[in-house]
């Protein structure tokens, strides 16, 4: 499998998680599925083999004692560009998981920081921090009946 190839399929294999988190928030599968860290498994693997295949002792120079034109030059090759991007996916998807289960336990609405994560993660983290904070100031009411809600469907799952 080339690097481009896997970098595609990276690319893929997020996207029904993004989606069951966006679309299908309460069904039971996305509960299920995105409670779990399996998802992330495939990632990682695919990172770890290409951190590995990208290290030279050049680039461990540069990485160890941290340049921007260092790691510039470092990001040029094709395989440190995918390391880095899948690297990306994975901690986006992470956050955005955070996200998701966030809003489950407490009834924060949580798409459009979702939306945000997939495209920009910290954007979308700072979005979910900014809605949370907001709920939790003006409608600390809504919140505590979201989360008796939740917990009720949760317990009866």
């Amino acid at each position: 499998m080339t690097i481009a190839q896997l970098f595609n399929i990276a690319n893929l294999y997020v996207l029904p998680f993004w989606a069951l988190m966006i679309f299908l928030p309460n069904w039971k599968i996305t509960r299920r599925v995105m409670e779990s860290y399996i998802p992330f498994v495939p990632l990682a693997l695919a990172y770890i083999y290409l951190f590995v295949s990208s290290i030279t002792p050049e680039n461990a120079q540069a990485l160890s004692n941290p340049q921007l034109a260092d790691i510039a030059k470092f990001f040029a090759d094709e395989t440190a560009a995918a390391t880095g991007w899948i690297h990306f996916l994975v901690m986006d998807l992470f956050v955005g998981r955070h996200i998701y289960l966030q809003g489950q336990k407490t009834g924060i609405w949580t798409i459009h920081s979702l939306a945000l994560c997939l495209f920009a993660g910290p954007m979308g983290l700072l979005s979910h921090i900014l809605t949370y904070w907001i709920a939790k100031k003006f409608f600390p009411n809504s919140q505590n009946e979201a989360t008796t809600v939740a917990e009720k469907t949760v317990s009866s799952t």
